[in-house]
């Protein structure tokens, strides 16, 4: 029975220095602002992402934390998926080049050729 009233004085006393403390607010200071608990991923924010910016990614786990397999996997196929894009667009754009740069070749041929039917077309009137 003695243990009995020795815990339950001193759970009272632990309890009232807890509550003092918490009445009194500690040291009356402000509490400092909390701190991000997000990190900064690398990436870019002046360009669109590339397969490098995924391959560099590493997304951080949290208490609760993720699939790291699934995650990674889907952070390859998006890579792969940027690479692909990126090559075919590459691929569009050198082709469009050359379409461009063969218009404007075509172009000044066909004027040439226009300009030498109309000179040997005039020859042709004069001689008839």
């Amino acid at each position: 029975m003695v243990v009995f009233w020795f815990l339950l004085i001193a759970l009272v006393v632990v309890v009232a220095a807890v509550a003092l403390f918490v009445a009194g607010g500690g040291s009356g200071a402000a509490l400092p602002e909390a701190a991000a608990d997000r990190t900064v991923w690398p990436l870019p924010a002046d360009r669109p992402m590339a397969r490098a910016d995924v391959d560099t990614l590493r997304l951080p786990a949290a208490l609760r934390g993720y699939r790291m397999a699934e995650t990674d996997e889907a952070l390859d196929r998006l890579g792969a998926e940027l690479a692909e894009r990126d090559a075919r667009i590459a691929e569009l754009e050198a082709a469009l080049a050359g379409a461009q740069a063969a218009a404007m070749g075509g172009g000044a041929q066909a004027k040439g050729r226009a300009a030498g039917r109309g000179d040997s077309g005039d020859e042709g009137e004069k001689t008839a």
